[in-house]
C-alpha cells in the first residue's frame, strides 16, 4: 500500500519522466523540497514495492506499476483542482487538493469525473447551483480555527 509521501513521490517521478524524459534523485529532491538522502530512502522503498526501477547513481525509471499509479495520481490531481475550479473555490486550491487527494478512492474520483462533465454539458445547471450557494450562507466564510482540515496548511489570514 502507497503512503502519502510514497504517493507524492511517484507523482512527481511521473511528472519528471513526462517533462524531462528521466529523473535523478537531485531532481527530486529540489522538486520536493527535501534532502536527497529523503529521496534516497523513499525511492529504495518505491523500488522494493515495485514502482520504480533504482540502481544507486543511476537515473530512476517507472515500472509498468509505476507508470500506471503515476498516470493515476496525476489525472486525480487535475481533476479535484478542476472539480473545485468549477466550484468556485476561492481559497487555497492547491492545499484542498492535497489534503484531499490521498483519502479519496479510484470511485469516489470517477463520481466526481461524471460530475464535471454534467456540469460541463450543462451550463444552466452549475449556474443554478451557484446561486444556490449564494443563498446559503453557511458555512461560506466561516472561520472555524479548531477544525485540523482549515489548519492543514492554511496561511490565509485574509478570512
Amino acid at each position: 500500500m502507497l503512503t502519502e509521501s510514497m504517493e507524492d513521490y511517484l507523482e512527481m517521478i511521473y511528472r519528471l519522466v513526462k517533462t524531462k524524459g528521466y529523473v535523478r534523485a537531485v531532481d527530486l529532491a529540489e522538486q520536493l523540497r527535501v534532502q536527497a538522502s529523503s529521496v534516497t530512502r523513499m525511492v529504495q522503498k518505491l523500488h522494493e514495492a515495485g514502482f520504480v526501477y533504482y540502481e544507486r547513481y543511476r537515473n530512476i525509471a517507472l515500472t509498468p506499476d509505476g507508470e500506471q499509479y503515476g498516470q493515476f495520481l496525476i489525472w486525480r490531481d487535475r481533476t479535484l483542482k478542476d472539480f473545485l475550479l468549477l466550484l468556485d473555490a476561492e481559497i487555497g486550491i492547491e492545499e484542498q487538493v492535497e489534503g484531499m487527494e490521498h483519502y479519496i478512492t479510484p470511485p469516489t474520483m470517477a463520481l466526481i469525473r461524471d460530475l464535471i462533465m454534467f456540469f460541463v454539458n450543462r451550463p444552466q445547471a452549475l449556474s443554478t447551483l451557484h446561486s444556490l450557494r449564494q443563498q446559503s450562507g453557511y458555512p461560506d466564510g466561516e472561520m472555524l480555527p479548531e477544525l485540523r482540515a482549515w489548519d492543514f496548511r492554511h496561511n490565509d489570514d485574509s478570512l
